[in-house]
């Protein structure tokens, strides 16, 4: 200890330090990154559900009353990319001059075509039923 008292302090003593504390910090700086992706994923399926309810509808108002709803499906599930399209489900409708899609899809668990959270995302669009001249 006598030995110590002369010296002036250095910086030599917190050397490390910063490392250290980086290396506490790094499961929480990951696990908000994981957060954060997990919630990009959620809007881009809500944005993905909407235009695909949009597409189902539009493609179900121009086709003939025989054809439509196999028309709303299939322009319901064609703008999906292929990771959203497993979990995908399109519903169509036409009732008192108005047809519905409603499309739900599951919402992928960090990398699109893997697993799926338990959440499901829906989306809706309605139109005027086009009349036949």
């Amino acid at each position: 200890m006598n030995a110590l008292r002369g010296r002036k302090p250095t910086r030599d003593g917190d050397s490390g330090q910063v490392t250290i504390e980086f290396l506490g910090m790094t499961p929480v700086i990951v696990a908000t990154l994981v957060v954060l992706w997990q919630l990009v994923l959620v809007g881009y399926t809500y944005t993905l559900a909407g235009n695909a309810a949009d597409e189902a509808v539009r493609a179900a108002t121009a086709a003939e009353r025989g054809a439509r709803d196999g028309a709303c499906r299939e322009a319901g599930l064609d703008k999906l990319p292929g990771s959203w399209e497993g979990g995908a489900e399109v519903t169509c409708g036409t009732a008192g001059g108005y047809v519905t899609a409603d499309v739900r899809i599951e919402v992928p668990l960090l990398f699109p075509g893997t697993l799926s959270v338990p959440f499901t995302v829906h989306g809706h669009a309605g139109a005027v039923e086009e009349e036949d001249d």
